[in-house]
């Protein structure tokens, strides 16, 4: 039966009062893939650790279905933990792996083989099922640790960063492996990771953590467009968003943001947008956010301020990185590294080069609050019969 997972207000503190995790509230719907990602040290294994049993909280409730799980042993919790090493038995095949839970808990003979069989069928294991751990490839001893999981048949599938110690190319078969088997045992799973795009491409949601706060939960479409602090900014997207310190001033309805050696003019529907968002703001310090893809480059470095509301700075491109379908530009401007990725690559920018940098059709803004670090707006630069013009937007819905 697949069951919701939910956590209440937890809180975990470790002796000396250092907090791995404050005021978690999470929901994970059933059947749900929830993705929990983050930098090292920000608490998303200590929740899963929590939801299997072998963390105890401090405060909070932690729900497995409608059971307060709090004092249950993880045996009766109706979950299955697959961790980051594989953790298999060496000297027992691969079906005396996937058996060994339903041994342990005194399933009849009769009854183990048919289930060991089934799950090797799902994961494709039919022919390793006699071969021992040594004589499989990294991807098939990953599953045959999840079959050692799911054979329990478990409500809830709890994953803790499973794809870190295979190389990068079986890393990439393996999150659509995992997906698919995700669906076709129906488990409710969380899945931890620290790589945004495992978290990107496997989750139906995302939460994002950091320092032991949970900073959103979205769907990856929500939480890549709409970021809720500098903090989700920086975890979610590859190439990383350029994040740009400045302060913003706001002149009848339209702004202006100034930082070191760049400056940007936001007017019509969407300066006034984002002049609503500073009032009250003391000293009016903000952090611009673009994403790499949101910005163009223009070989001839024109002044700011002949350059049109759309040209951000001028500056001098460090590298050209070459990604086959894209090339990745790093662009100097004053004290600032700034990302620009383009698909033209027949159009170069040499290494060296002055060139400005502008902000492309239909590109996204973002601004953050300096101190708080929380987003204040976003806006649009949206091309029309009319040209350029900024608007509003505060979702991840399509202009």
């Amino acid at each position: 039966m697949t069951v919701a997972v939910e956590t209440k207000d937890v809180w975990k503190t470790y002796p000396g009062g250092v907090r791995a995790v404050r005021g978690a509230d999470i929901r994970i719907e059933p059947g749900e893939l929830m993705v929990l990602v983050g930098p090292s040290g920000c608490g998303k294994t200590t929740i899963l650790r929590m939801i299997a049993g072998l963390e105890r909280i401090t405060a909070g409730e932690i729900l497995v279905g409608d059971r307060v799980v709090n004092k249950v042993a993880p045996s009766k919790r109706g979950v299955a933990l697959v961790f980051q090493n594989f953790a298999l038995y060496p000297h027992k095949t691969a079906a005396e792996n996937i058996a060994f839970p339903l041994e342990s808990a005194g399933v009849p003979k009769s009854e183990i083989q048919p289930r060991v069989a089934a799950v090797a069928e799902m994961l494709e294991l039919t022919t390793q099922l006699d071969r021992r751990p040594g004589e499989l490839s990294g991807g098939q001893q990953q599953r045959v640790a999840l079959g050692r999981a799911i054979v329990r048949n478990p409500s809830v599938l709890l994953l803790d960063e499973p794809l870190s110690n295979l190389d990068a190319r079986l890393r990439v078969v393996m999150r659509t492996e995992l997906k698919r088997i995700q669906r076709a045992i129906g488990s409710t799973a969380v899945y931890v990771t620290h790589d945004q795009v495992e978290a990107m491409t496997m989750g139906d949601r995302i939460v994002v953590m950091n320092d032991g706060v949970v900073d959103q939960i979205g769907t990856p479409q929500e939480v890549y467009l709409t970021p809720a602090s500098v903090a989700v900014a920086k975890t979610i997207g590859s190439p990383a968003m350029n994040l740009l310190a400045g302060v913003a001033s706001a002149t009848g309805g339209a702004v202006r943001i100034e930082g070191d050696e760049w400056a940007l003019e936001l007017d019509g529907d969407g300066g006034a947008h984002v002049a609503r968002s500073l009032e009250g703001l003391a000293g009016a310090r903000v952090v611009l956010g673009v994403r790499p893809v949101d910005l163009d480059l223009r070989a001839s470095a024109a002044p700011r301020d002949e350059g049109g509301p759309a040209v951000l700075a001028s500056g001098t491109c460090l590298t050209a990185e070459p990604l086959g379908s894209e090339t990745l530009y790093n662009v100097t401007v004053a004290k600032e590294l700034v990302r620009v990725l383009r698909y033209e690559t027949h159009v170069g920018i040499r290494e060296g080069e002055r060139a400005s940098v502008a902000l492309a059709p239909g590109a996204r803004l973002h601004v953050f609050d300096e101190t708080s670090g929380k987003r204040l707006a976003g806006v649009a630069l949206q091309a029309d019969g009319m040209g350029a013009r900024w608007r509003p937007y505060e979702n991840a819905d399509p202009l």
